[in-house]
Parts: C-alpha cells; sequence; structure tokens
C-alpha cells in the first residue's frame, strides 16, 4: 500500500447531532418555567443548574396519578412552592404543564417536590436520580423577576434523560407539535406525500432525523380547478425577495409567475435551503451510473397526476434543508445539510393549495448526510397564530431558541412594520414616516431612542469577582469605582477577540458585563471553573432590557422624568462612563439604571429596566422628547452614526483572527499600566510589537460608496479590506474603516477601493484619521 493514504474511518465530532443518540433525551427548563418529561422504570435522569445558584423542584406522579416523589429517591419531599407559583403565572411552559396534567386527570395541588438546588448551589452542580418505577416527571426553575439593581436573575436548568432501553424507533423524538395538528402524517425516506391546505392553514415541515432534504411544491387550488398550473416560481421569488430564498419576517414569501403570493415562511429553525437547483431527476443518478435510483422529480410526478400535472423531467421545486451555495469561482456547490433533528421549517398558507413534499432518496452525495432518512409533515388550522421566528442557538450544540420581542417592542412596532433578526430578537431597521436619514439628522441634532436590548447582560459576583473579570478583560478592573463604566475587550489566548463590551462594577464584589455575543458569558464561566474562582456569572439578559436615548437634547429629556435618591449621582450630575440607580417619575416610580454609554458618538444614555416595565419607560421618554423632536432611530441610521462616530462592531471590524489593536481600540489593552496578567496577554504583547495590521480611515473619492468586504489596492496588490463604509451627511464625504497593512497605514496614503472584481473599477481613496465625527469626543463628554 503507498505511503500517504489514510486508513482511519472519519469521525469529525458533530456536537449539533447529539439527537441521534436514541438513548439520550435532553430537556430545557426555562427561567421561572417547568419542563415536563416520562421515565420507565430503570431510566436515569441528571438535573444540572449550569450557572448556579438556581433553586429547582423535582415532581413526580405516579401512573394512576398519585404523587409519587418515592419513586425516585427516599428524601423527603416538601411542599412544591415553587412549582405551584409557576403554574398561576402566565408562563408559556406552565400552561403547557398545566393542561398536561388535566388531560391525565392528575391534581396538580397533591404535587411534593424534591428540592434541588439553592443559592448556594455552583455552576454545573447536578442531581442524579434512577426511576424506580414509571413517572410522569416535572422539573421546574422557580424565581422572581430581578429588580435592575439587583444581581441574582431566576436561570434556567436542564435534564438529561437515559433511556433503560433505547427505544425501537431508530430516530430522534418528533417534537412537540405546535399546536394541535389538523392532520399530520409521515413522507417515508425516498417517497414523496401530497396533501391540500386552505388559506391561512400553516404547513410544517420537519426533519426527523437531521440532514435531510425536503422537495415542496405548493400550486393554487383554484388554478388546478380550471385547468391552469400556477405554483411557486423561484426565479419571481428570488427578484421580489431580493435573496436565495425568503425566511421570516419582512421578506418571507414565495410567490408565483404572476407574482401573486402562495405560501410565508413563519418560522425557520434551519436557516439554509435552497431554490436554485432543480428537484433531484433521472438523469442526475443516469450520469453518475446509477441506473434506476428513485429521484423526487419522478415521486413528485406521481403523486400529482391525479391532478391533472404535467409531469417534468426535473422539478423546479424549494428544496428545504439542501445546503448550496455559489463560491467565488461561480460554482453551485453542496454539502452535507444544516438540518438538525427536529429542524423545521412553518410555512402560512396566502391561498388555497395543493401541495406536495418529498423525502430525498439521495445517497451517493452528501446532499442527505450520505444517508436518506424521513420528512415529516403537520397542518394548523389559522385560528392559531404562530410568531415570526428565526432559530438561535447560543453553541451548536444548544437548544433552539427562536426569535423573541424585547420589552419594547409593543410600542416600536407601532412606528414600524420593517423589523430585523439580531442576536435573536426583533428589532427595527427603520420608522414608517422618517427613514434612515431623518432618523441620523434627529441624532445628530435633536434626540433618538433606539432599542438595544438584545445586548447579553451577565452578573458576575462574588468574592473572586473582581479577580474572574481581571483575568478575562483586557482592562485594568481593580481600577474600577463603584458606579462606574469601563469599556473592554475580551480576548482568547492567542490574541484575538471575544467580544467587547462594557463592565459595570456595582459594589465591591458585584459586577455586570455587557457585551454582544453569549459565548463572553460562557467563557467567563469556563474561566471562574478552570481557575477554581468563587466567582457566579449568572445571564440575565431576559430580566434586564435598554434603551439609548441619545443626542444633544437627551440629557434636557431624562433630567425631568428620572428620580434619583440623595445617595445616587443625578442625571445631570453624571459623568461619560458612570451610571446611577433611580426610578421613573418619582421616589414611587419603576426602578431603573441609567448609564452615560452610547453607540452613537453624540451626548447619550442608556435606560436598564425589567422588561415588563420597557413599555411605560418608552411612553415616558416619548412624552418628554416630543417637544424636543425625539424619533426613534432604527438599525440602518445606527449603523451610519457609530460609523462616522469610528466605533467597532462584531463581525465587521473584529472576529476572533482580530486583535484589539486591529480592530482600532488598542486603548483597551493597558499593557503598562495593567500589571496583571490576563487571558492574551503574551499573545498581545507580541503582536503590538509587531503589528501586521492596522484600523484606519478612508475618504474616497466621489459618491459611489464602499461596502463592508470590499478590496483595498496598491496598484495591482490587495493591501486592506473594507470593514464599514457609509456617505456621511454631516460630513458631505464618502467615507470608510479599513483594516489595512502596517506599511500603508500612514496618513495621506493614497489607496484605491476595488469594485466589480476588485481590477475593473477602482475608486481613490486617502487614509485619514477616524473617528471621522468629533474626533476628540466633546460632544460625549459634554
Amino acid at each position: 500500500m503507498s505511503a500517504g493514504i489514510i486508513l482511519e474511518s472519519t469521525h469529525p465530532r458533530e456536537p449539533g447531532l447529539w439527537r441521534a443518540d436514541p438513548y439520550l433525551e435532553r430537556y430545557t427548563v426555562p427561567p421561572c418555567g417547568s419542563a415536563t418529561f416520562e421515565l420507565f422504570a430503570g431510566d436515569a435522569i441528571t438535573v444540572a443548574d449550569p450557572e448556579g445558584a438556581q433553586p429547582g423542584e423535582l415532581i413526580a406522579f405516579s401512573t394512576d396519578g398519585r404523587a409519587a416523589p418515592g419513586g425516585l429517591c427516599d428524601t423527603r419531599p416538601k411542599a412544591a412552592i415553587g412549582f405551584q407559583k409557576i403554574l398561576a403565572s402566565s408562563e408559556p411552559s406552565a400552561q403547557q404543564v398545566a393542561a398536561g396534567l388535566k388531560r391525565r386527570n392528575i391534581n396538580a395541588a397533591d404535587a411534593k417536590a424534591i428540592v434541588l438546588f439553592g443559592s448556594d448551589s455552583d455552576a454545573g452542580s447536578t442531581h442524579h436520580y434512577t426511576a424506580r418505577e414509571d413517572l410522569l416527571c416535572i422539573v421546574c426553575a422557580p424565581g422572581d423577576a430581578m429588580l435592575i439593581d439587583e444581581q441574582i436573575p431566576p436561570t434556567g436548568l436542564t435534564v438529561h434523560v437515559t433511556r433503560a432501553n433505547g427505544r425501537e424507533l431508530s430516530e430522534p423524538l418528533l417534537p412537540d407539535p405546535l399546536a394541535d395538528p389538523r392532520l399530520e402524517f409521515r413522507v417515508d425516506k425516498c417517497t414523496a406525500g401530497q396533501f391540500t391546505v386552505q388559506a391561512g392553514e400553516y404547513i410544517q415541515i420537519i426533519d426527523v432525523a437531521g440532514r435531510e432534504c425536503s422537495d415542496f411544491l405548493a400550486f393554487s387550488a383554484a388554478g388546478l380547478d380550471q385547468g391552469k398550473e400556477r405554483h411557486i416560481d423561484m426565479t419571481t421569488t428570488r427578484t421580489l425577495m431580493g435573496s436565495a430564498y425568503p425566511g421570516p419576517g419582512l421578506y418571507s414569501k414565495y410567490f408565483d409567475r404572476d407574482m401573486e403570493p402562495m405560501v410565508e415562511v413563519i418560522q425557520d429553525t434551519c436557516g439554509r435551503h435552497d431554490t436554485f437547483g432543480l428537484a433531484c431527476a433521472a438523469r442526475y443518478y443516469e450520469d453518475q451510473g446509477y441506473f434506476g435510483h428513485p429521484n423526487c422529480s419522478d415521486n413528485l410526478n406521481a403523486i400529482m397526476a391525479p391532478f391533472g400535472v404535467r409531469p417534468r423531467r426535473g422539478w423546479e421545486a424549494v428544496n428545504f434543508f439542501y445546503n448550496t451555495g455559489i463560491d467565488d469561482h461561480n460554482v453551485l456547490f453542496l454539502d452535507e445539510p444544516w438540518s438538525r433533528p427536529g429542524d423545521y421549517v412553518l410555512l402560512k398558507a396566502m391561498t388555497d393549495l395543493v401541495c406536495a413534499s418529498t423525502a430525498c432518496p439521495d445517497d451517493t452525495s452528501a446532499a442527505n448526510g450520505w444517508n436518506p432518512t424521513d420528512i415529516h409533515v403537520r397542518i394548523y388550522t389559522p385560528e392559531k397564530a404562530f410568531s415570526r421566528a428565526i432559530a438561535y442557538r447560543m453553541t451548536p450544540d444548544a437548544e433552539t431558541q427562536l426569535t423573541r420581542e424585547t420589552g419594547f417592542h409593543p410600542r416600536s412596532s407601532q412606528h414600524t412594520r420593517n423589523f430585523s433578526e439580531y442576536r435573536g430578537y426583533w428589532l427595527p431597521t427603520a420608522f414608517n414616516n422618517a427613514g434612515a436619514i431623518e432618523e441620523y439628522w434627529a441624532c445628530r441634532e435633536r434626540a433618538v431612542m433606539m432599542d438595544l436590548s438584545p445586548l447579553r447582560k451577565f452578573e458576575v459576583l462574588g468574592p473572586d469577582a473582581e479577580t474572574l473579570l481581571q483575568t478575562v478583560l483586557t482592562r485594568n478592573i481593580r481600577r474600577l469605582s463603584v458606579g462606574q463604566v469601563v469599556y473592554s475587550a475580551m480576548c482568547y489566548p492567542h490574541g484575538g477577540m471575544i467580544d467587547d463590551g462594557t463592565a459595570l462594577r456595582l459594589g465591591p464584589d458585584n459586577f455586570r458585563w455587557i457585551g454582544g455575543d453569549d459565548y463572553s458569558g460562557i467563557w467567563l464561566r469556563e474561566q471562574a471553573q478552570a481557575l477554581g474562582l468563587k466567582a457566579l456569572v449568572k445571564s440575565s439578559t431576559e430580566q434586564i432590557h435598554n434603551v439609548a436615548v441619545q443626542g444633544p437634547k437627551s440629557r434636557e429629556i431624562l433630567n425631568g422624568i428620572i428620580w434619583t435618591p440623595p445617595a445616587q449621582t443625578a442625571v445631570d450630575e453624571l459623568d461619560w462612563f458612570r451610571f446611577t440607580v433611580g426610578r421613573l417619575g418619582d421616589m414611587h416610580g419603576l426602578p431603573v439604571m441609567i448609564s452615560r454609554t452610547g453607540y452613537t458618538g453624540e451626548l447619550g444614555y442608556e435606560i436598564f429596566c425589567h422588561p415588563r416595565d420597557a413599555c411605560q419607560v418608552w411612553d415616558a421618554v416619548w412624552q418628554a422628547g416630543e417637544p424636543h423632536g425625539l424619533l426613534p432611530l432604527g438599525l440602518d441610521a445606527l449603523d451610519m452614526v457609530r460609523i462616522e462616530a469610528g466605533l467597532v462592531f462584531a463581525g465587521y471590524e473584529f472576529c476572533d483572527q482580530t486583535d484589539p489593536f486591529e480592530a482600532g481600540i488598542g486603548f483597551t489593552v493597558p499593557l503598562k499600566t495593567k500589571q496583571d496578567d490576563f487571558i492574551g496577554r503574551e499573545a498581545l504583547e507580541q503582536r503590538k510589537a509587531n503589528p501586521q495590521r492596522q484600523l484606519v480611515g478612508l475618504e474616497l473619492a466621489g459618491n459611489e460608496a464602499a461596502t463592508h468586504g470590499d478590496c483595498v489596492r496598491i496598484g495591482r496588490a490587495q493591501v486592506g479590506v473594507v470593514t464599514s463604509a457609509m456617505r456621511s451627511p454631516v460630513l458631505k464625504k464618502n467615507i470608510a474603516l479599513c483594516r489595512i497593512d502596517t506599511l500603508h497605514a500612514a496618513l495621506g496614503t493614497e489607496v484605491e477601493v476595488g469594485k466589480l472584481d476588485g481590477q475593473q473599477k477602482r475608486i481613490p481613496a486617502l487614509v485619514v484619521p477616524f473617528p471621522f465625527y468629533d474626533p476628540k469626543k466633546e460632544r460625549v463628554r459634554a
């Protein structure tokens, strides 16, 4: 055998496919919520407290409906106080539990609880039990809403169930129905299924085992009755939606050739599909030498024939879960689907339809992960309204979180329908009767209000909290006083950035980290455990939502509506990068925290509150701001003001391959004044001594704007890349931020921004200082 041949089989790590183990099930218990599951004699259960200090209750009922904590252990049970409180709430999981108990004729009042964890439990603590009999179990994570100046938010629990006997099915459990389905059926692998739906009904197409493609057809039922084939047309859809395929939100519909909407995408937990290739056809396999191979096009022809639909040699279909793309060489490629077991697409019929779905038989490529499996379809009636949502996962193996609305959404949605998904939440892009330019000028000249609730908040507390942040963040946290805020980077050992954000000191051993990425909290928790530090890191994003009030008039607006006690700093006395705690209106008002921080380059503040109080905060600011010309500000205008101010954005100015010096925030790494070691210090010292790239400003000639990712060249050689760009209304200049080779970073260096293929069209540009707007930061310090 020749040298160099790899003998080992391929065993990549695939954390997203953990559900494929027929012996393992996992349940997530939401904060202040519950999860229900069945146990059979011999099954093992592990309940974990991932973040620490979260009380839990484990309730068990026997098959005849009696309380049966002894079916798990001999510990004396206690009154299920937390469970009863959750059942009395409006929490969605609690309503599901209550309905399930009622169906089983179980009296919830009889419940007895095995108490799990407590205020002193460490992150990652676990409890293990083995079922002695068949049981219905409920795990609760009770808690109360966290006030803005508190630091122990309710957090979730996780449950792992290991079955004593693997299910007879060689596939994962289906996700629970979204509602009571009118119809559901299985599309066996290598086959197709046909169904009809009425206008307003919902179609849920589920990838049962993960990594299975499903071609979807939808015909107008009225058209077929008239002998006309009106069906989804991909070219029309892509043209009208301006994207490769629609998704939940504003651009969400599939159209026919007459530009009539056929279906709307309501929810999508996969986020990767195809509308370019045909459904697999006989010729596809014949050209590879696989004669007589089953194919989706023939399967579709067979099930649509009774409706008089003309057969096709290859069907133009929506190929859900099919992972394709077009590379830099204009080649259409495919790879294994992104879909995990239980991932689904939820569609809403815009008219009466005759539909078909396949379970693709391709076992000759990675299209179905080399292993064709089943597809499951559920139909729901129009009475049930489903929220528009995209799946968000904190880590590859995390449970799906559907896009949520912030506490301010009921108010912001009164002014716009233009929302974009950002970090698992819907945020407004622009507002009706204004638009990005008018919102921009309002920020520069008057005042604006913007929803920034998706920023991730983490409570860091305990005797070693300062040591933890001093070790993980680049800034010198030991110099931070109570009431102060500091902007910092967080880096990996190699110096690449994890996140940027602000650290607030609430007390000697109490901090709040506010960043952009969920993983920064995971990283903090991992480092605390690795170093053996006595510090809790608790996620508080769901307990703290925030709205920014920015602009020259922001101080006047807030000064009249925020009351602060004598021991706290008043709003009009608050310095830059300081915060205070007060109440809305007067001493009896809603609790709020106000920081003098922002992301606009203007005088500004952020108001933090509990989501349940968000609408009242919005109303108070809106009423006080109207005489000053206050406008709401969306993401489009926010991007404009932050570029002018030279403020960096994750995925644009920095990533895990970019250090803070290359990202233009080298001031967050005080190597001379911070003597303590921190994660990434050694690498950052080397990177600073031997810089390769630098963030600079560019002024472009003319009015043609650059875009993120445009190449920057000197002659034929590429020496940099545009990270962000815009036409500045106030400066009347065409500007960009650019990461460039340090040899060409000197002010006044002439470069060219490449458009088209980077060579055919060049825009002259000049390296200039940044921030472009208010470089001395006099406005934010005013």
